[in-house]
């Protein structure tokens, strides 16, 4: 393809002349010349537009809510579209072999805008779409897809993205609209890109692709490799390996390798053809370099998220791209898809902008750079700033309101808060947080040809037993589960057949810091093997050793294997530096059927063979026979160093002792060990039949649930108040309690409880008027005690103690008046409180009826 020749022909000089000419035309006629002006546009726009889709969303009437600039186009816009249509109209009189461009798509409400008004540019508040790679995550994830319908012409609608973003369906035009603003509002230097692809990027179409996620745990193995391969790291001993055996075992390797590849082709077979190839329009996202350390251009598709090559075989041509700023046609051949396209848009023998001369992003960078640069010098000249020179016409602001967000659509994600991908033979359903009452965020099933299923993987989180990922295999017939730090026992890893069976093979790992120092424990039938480390008596490995059928007690009764002793025990030890080497233990075997116990020490310097020493225990006193005397020959030592003096006998002896000591307290461990196998099936088994969720308030879905949880809290202390201030106003509340059965009463107890509760009432009375009784009796020989004291005294008394005892009969008066008066009020008030008391258990529904009768 060549650049349009009329770039700068007079034919175009024509056309815009009588560009001009008609839009002063429409702005100095009325307004019904100018409605007709329009429709005639939309008219001749619809000639050199594709075939309309059959939408799946029908369109409603105009909503009155939306805003005004949905509805009607500015005085800019409607330039904008008469630019746009004489530059249709001339590409394809021009290029009659290409499809019509998609400049002018109708909206939500029917009204024609331009598509780079369409992208709204809009930095979002959430770190999780700071990125590109968040962004189109984000975008993929939120909407469903509409396939174009039909898949080879150019959709007639585009719907604005606060739109998409409320029905969460969208076509691939949409989902690159919504993907742009983000990346634009996020400094990016991204564009829409209308062209072509192959079937199952226009479809979604998935199925002939390995899953992400076994791409992601091959790259996490590979990374570990390259960590152990570091040259840095302490290299480990040489394996002395046949060089010709591990090239035959990397041969044969090779060869099954590509046997299986080939079977797997032969039962897939190749995709079939498709008749459409090279036909079928879609829509990425273009992002240039240059802004955020963008090194390289690349792709995005918007339909999965991911990031491709500008030279990927995926993409069959382009068309066109577009901003918020310019429209560009493509000019390129594009026979050989994208491999050998140039991105400099700057170039017009490369990309046909529609405004010619508009800024574009790089150009407006500049110009803002300038701007301040010559407003800085015109500050210290004191000139007067230039006069700006008239400009090309520039593109309007975008219609579309602003685009919104919210925290719980980038927690919830998915439609519906789900979604199911289908891969080469693997499913991926993944689900949002708390959606799931188990926790359940992603699974992934792998099949075989057959469609049988070879495993199932399972990630979690928010759950109270911090269960992270569970892998269950149902060829080798073994699950494995992972957690996080800060559950019970301190459980890292745990892979079994059978979660209750005594007898499974079963293998933990655990947390180091754990008081023990155990990292790993794996059973096996009749066996159990622990691993610690950073233990202070520098014990590393134990082995322990269970017969099935072994009988310990007196009475032949074969114990539970759980319960069962162990035969033989197997301890290993770290170097201690600071013992010599002949003293330090390397590894002790109990061996406890045999009474015996092999003792292994630390090689010496220099030395190729260490010391040894077997014990042999003595018998312990019984009924029939008394204890075993220790002896010199029980015990056999071999040392490495001839000259070295043989150790004594009361010092072995000393040995054998402190060798049982630590026997019984090992047995005591592995029956803990033992004991702890079974508490943690037990708690896994307990755990899986009541699964709670931790709900994080920082998540919409937790605070949703702790002002839920507040707000039932609220209720029930509400009616707990209520509820207690109904028992205190309850007379008979303290009185029925004797009773037995307070839900239905009988005659007599009714009428039992209306004279105790009246007699009680009368004693109260009696027991008030009383206690006024008794306080006016007491101020009163208070006074009169004063008053002789007065008497006696008065003579010898100054003018400040005649004044005290003044002021003192003053109150002490008072006291006794108000004593009195309370008195006389209470035996007044009395007959009528004891009337209304009557009158009010009369009326009172549990004794009324028994009453009356």
């Amino acid at each position: 393809m060549s650049p349009l020749p009329w770039r700068r022909s007079s034919c175009f000089v024509v056309e815009t002349v009588r560009l001009l000419t008609r839009i002063r035309q429409m702005e100095s006629h009325d307004e019904e010349q100018c409605n007709r002006a329009e429709e005639e546009i939309i008219i001749i726009s619809d000639l050199h537009v594709s075939a309309p889709q059959d939408l799946l969303r029908s369109l409603e009437k105009t909503d009155e809510s939306l805003p005004e600039s949905y509805r009607v186009n500015s005085s800019d816009e409607t330039r904008l579209l008469d630019v746009a249509l004489n530059f249709q109209r001339q590409y394809s009189h021009l290029f009659p072999e290409r499809k019509a461009l998609l400049l002018c798509p109708a909206n939500e409400c029917g009204v024609k805008k331009f598509v780079s008004t369409t992208l709204q540019p809009t930095l979002s508040i959430h770190p999780e779409l700071f990125t590109w790679d968040g962004c189109a995550s984000f975008v993929a994830n939120f909407l469903s897809l509409e396939p174009l319908e039909p898949p080879v012409e150019l959709p007639r609608y585009l719907f604005s993205s606060t739109s998409v973003l409320q029905s969460q369906r969208a076509t691939c035009f949409e989902f690159s609209s919504l993907l742009c603003s983000l990346l634009l509002g996020a400094n990016y230097d991204a564009y829409c890109v209308s062209g072509y692809a192959v079937r199952e990027m226009c479809l979604l179409d998935q199925s002939l692709q390995d899953c992400p996620l076994l791409d992601t745990q091959a790259k996490v193995v590979t990374s570990e490799q390259e960590q152990q391969d570091n040259k840095y790291t302490v290299k480990p001993l040489r394996q002395l390996k046949s060089h010709f055996v591990m090239q035959q075992e990397k041969k044969k390797q090779e060869a099954e390798a590509v046997l299986l590849h080939r079977q797997t082709l032969q039962e897939s077979g190749p995709p079939p053809a498709d008749p459409l190839w090279g036909l079928r329009v879609h829509c990425w996202v273009l992002v240039l370099a240059g802004s955020r350390s963008v090194q390289e251009n690349f792709f995005i598709d918007p339909l999965t998220g991911k990031s491709y090559d500008t030279a990927n075989s995926n993409f069959l041509g382009i068309e066109s791209v577009w901003n918020d700023l310019n429209y560009y046609v493509n000019m390129q051949d594009c026979r050989n898809g994208c491999t050998d396209m140039l991105f400099d848009l700057d170039d017009v023998n490369l990309w046909e902008p529609v405004l010619f001369g508009a800024t574009s992003r790089k150009q407006l960078i500049v110009d803002v750079m300038k701007k301040k640069e010559s407003r800085l010098l015109s500050r210290m000249n004191n000139d007067d700033e230039e006069e700006q020179q008239p400009r090309a016409f520039e593109m309007p602001r975008s219609w579309i309101s602003p685009i919104c967000i919210s925290k719980k659509d980038v927690e919830r994600r998915w439609p519906a808060g789900q979604r199911t991908s289908h891969y080469s033979r693997a499913k991926l359903e993944e689900f949002s947080p708390y959606l799931r009452s188990d926790g359940l965020l992603t699974r992934l099933t792998c099949y075989t040809h057959l469609d049988s299923v070879v495993s199932v993987k399972e990630w979690y989180r928010h759950r109270n037993d911090h269960l992270e990922e569970r892998e269950v295999n149902h060829v080798d017939n073994f699950t494995v589960e992972r957690f996080t730090r800060g559950r019970r026992f301190h459980l890292l890893f745990h892979r079994y057949a059978h979660l209750s069976a005594a007898d499974t093979e079963r293998q933990m790992e655990f947390s180091s810091v754990r008081v023990d120092g155990l990292v790993r424990r794996v059973e096996a039938p009749g066996e159990m093997t622990e691993t610690f480390e950073g233990r202070d008596d520098f014990l590393f490995f134990r082995r322990s050793v269970f017969h099935p059928h072994v009988q310990f007690t007196d009475d032949d009764v074969t114990l539970k294997p759980e319960e069962q002793p162990p035969t033989k025990v197997v301890e290993r030890f770290h170097r201690n530096r600071k013992r010599p080497a002949g003293e330090d233990v390397a590894e002790r075997v109990f061996l406890l059927a045999q009474r015996r116990v092999e003792v292994t020490y630390h090689l010496e310097d220099h030395r190729f063979i260490p010391s040894k020493r077997s014990f042999i225990k003595p018998r312990e006193s019984t009924e029939e026979q008394k204890e075993e005397q220790f002896t010199a020959d029980m015990v056999s030592s071999f040392q490495v160093d001839p000259a070295e003096q043989p150790v004594q006998t009361l010092a072995l002896y000393d040995m054998l002792v402190v060798l049982m000591e630590d026997e019984k307290k090992v047995l005591l461990q592995i029956k803990e060990s033992q004991k702890e196998v079974r508490d943690i099936v037990a708690c896994r088994q307990q755990e899986e039949t009541n699964i709670q969720l931790l709900f994080s308030p920082w998540t919409t879905t937790g605070a949703a649930k702790a002002h839920s949880q507040r707000l039932e809290m609220e209720r029930v202390a509400a009616e707990e108040q209520r509820w207690l201030q109904e028992k205190e106003q309850d007379l008979l509340a303290p009185l029925m309690m004797s009773l037995d059965n307070t839900e239905t009463l009988s005659p007599s107890d009714a009428q039992q409880l209306y004279q105790n509760c009246l007699q009680d009432f009368k004693l109260r009375l009696v027991e008030q008027a009383n206690l006024i009784q008794e306080r006016y009796e007491q101020e009163t020989e208070e006074l009169q005690e004063k008053q002789l004291w007065y008497q006696k005294n008065q003579l010898n008394m100054n003018q400040n103690q005649k004044q005290e005892y003044q002021n003192y009969c003053c109150k002490k008066t008072l006291q006794i008046h108000t004593a009195k008066k309370r008195l006389s009020i209470h035996r007044d008030s009395a007959p009528q409180k004891l009337r209304a008391l009557d009158q009010r258990l009369k009326r009172d529904a549990r004794l009324a009826p028994h009453l009356l009768s």
